[in-house]
């Protein structure tokens, strides 16, 4: 799994001056960049893995920016978001902001502002899909579990030891330590601490009985 930032600025504005403007300067600064007239262009191609951050203008005709926003997030794309508002426009930013976006910039924009913006946003865009990747990652290792072993690794997240899963389970310490070693074979895990951010990471709910 990579952990570099995609550099791709998503460029969604209506006006082409201005994208055109915004191209050249992403550009010349390092990114990609990628283009969109509309929302709905921009959801079609959103409907791949895309990557990067999205620079939006809120006032798009047809399906404005707030809404696509809000279909971003319905989808579960988890890209960074800034909003693009007219001078003055507070009441969209302040919209925006409780939509999800990372932050706003005002039109007409300063180039290094709108340049640290797209720095702060790919950055966090990236440590988000680090996450979410990792996240995945370790679900995947834990699907595999049998139930026994997940039963087992629920309650070791939960602190408990060898003597007191087996207890809760009603098999012998002897079994949990056989249960306990594919489990960790199969998580890939060297050392118990290591199977338990797996475990956390899928989301695995601590178990343990009184």
């Amino acid at each position: 799994m990579t952990t570099e930032v995609d550099r791709t600025v998503h460029i969604v504005d209506d006006d082409a001056g201005v994208r055109s403007a915004l191209t050249m300067l992403m550009r010349s600064a390092g990114f990609a960049v990628e283009g969109y007239d509309s929302a709905n262009r921009f959801l079609e191609r959103a409907a791949e893995e895309v990557q990067g951050c999205v620079l939006l203008d809120a006032r798009l005709p047809g399906l404005n920016g707030l809404v696509l926003q809000r279909e971003l997030t319905s989808r579960g794309i988890a890209l960074p978001v800034v909003v693009m508002t007219g001078h003055g426009d507070i009441s969209t930013a302040v919209q925006a902001m409780k939509a999800g976006a990372v932050d706003f910039v005002e039109k007409p924009f300063d180039d290094e502002q709108i340049l640290r913006l797209v720095e702060e946003a790919l950055a966090r865009g990236g440590a988000d899909y680090r996450r979410s990747r990792e996240a995945a990652d370790a679900g995947q290792l834990v699907d595999q579990l049998s139930q026994r072993e997940r039963d087992v690794l629920e309650r070791l997240v939960a602190g408990r030891s060898n003597k007191l899963i087996a207890f809760d389970l009603g098999i012998s310490p002897r079994t949990v330590e056989i249960y306990r070693a594919n489990m960790m074979e199969k998580l890939k895990a060297r050392t118990v601490s290591e199977a338990v951010r797996i475990a956390l990471l899928a989301g695995v709910t601590p178990r343990s009985e009184n």
